[in-house]
């Protein structure tokens, strides 16, 4: 298979600390640092998340119009993406920092249960966080934690809330939520090409599940997710010693299937994205 792969590192999450593992990079050097080095490692779009000192979570603007301007310094041409979730903060907090215009930004079109809480996603917020991107021309990427969130993003699509054909990202393995299942991943992928066939597609699985969703992801044609927000280790008994590291385990798998790792042009050209100035 020839189609390139775009690998997507998401840099730092709300949830893991150094205390779990040191390489979690947590201030806007530390994150502009690791990314830079996953960057040259084949990552071409960063899934960012900001970070208060005591390691704490924030959705503060001008953080993230900090780790912008990083980013873009020290990775041109690379895929910046902000995190909307509901870890961050809650109602339009979420949306602050859509006005600062990244290349990307994930969405999540419905609710569903998370290890100790509902993640909530209402459908007013779901449109108000849409119509921002929108506004401001955020590509979103939706994250499908459920069967019905694929459905749900297609009819936003349709409709116009979602002016761009989706790119859907399928989320496995959270407790309480969709496990990682082989059938119900083909299934996803089935179901999307069916409903919009010329979606773009890639996957993240949580914790030891990041390997087997990447290899899943790779051979069967899609895009793929790894990073140290979602899992720290390299292996059972291994601490990943930064996201460079999960990145070149993601390339390895590509080498095995064939598949070429994106560059950033092509990443920015298959998500009908704006080319970057040189």
């Amino acid at each position: 298979m020839t189609k390139p792969c775009i690998i997507c590192v998401a840099i730092t999450g709300s949830l893991p600390k150094k205390a779990d593992n040191p390489a979690v990079p947590i201030s806007i050097a530390e994150q502009v640092e690791s990314t830079q080095e996953a960057f040259e490692a084949g990552a071409t779009i960063a899934h960012c998340h900001v970070r208060n000192a005591d390691e704490t979570t924030s959705s503060d603007p001008e953080k993230f119009a900090a780790l912008k301007e990083g980013l873009e310094k020290h990775c041109p041409g690379m895929i910046v993406q902000f995190s909307t979730g509901g870890r961050s903060g809650a109602g339009t907090e979420r949306g602050g920092m859509l006005p600062l215009a990244p290349d990307m930004a994930s969405l999540t079109v419905g609710s569903n249960n998370f290890p100790t809480r509902v993640y909530e996603n209402s459908p007013d917020l779901v449109d108000w966080l849409a119509s921002e991107m929108k506004t401001y021309n955020v590509v979103p990427e939706i994250e499908a934690f459920d069967l019905s969130h694929i459905f749900q993003a297609v009819a936003m699509h349709k409709d116009g809330r979602l002016p761009r054909t989706p790119y859907v990202q399928f989320v496995m393995g959270v407790k309480n939520a969709m496990p990682v299942d082989k059938e119900v991943f083909d299934f996803y992928v089935q179901t999307l090409k069916r409903l919009s066939p010329e979606s773009e597609w890639c996957a993240a699985g949580i914790g030891r599940h990041q390997i087997t969703l990447n290899e899943w992801c790779i051979a069967a044609g899609g895009h793929t997710r790894t990073g140290l927000e979602d899992n720290i280790r390299l292996d059972k008994n291994t601490l990943a010693p930064s996201n460079a590291a999960l990145v070149q385990k993601t390339v390895a798998l590509c080498e095995k299937y064939e598949r070429p790792v994106a560059t950033f042009e092509q990443a920015r050209e298959m998500l009908g994205l704006a080319k970057h100035a040189a």
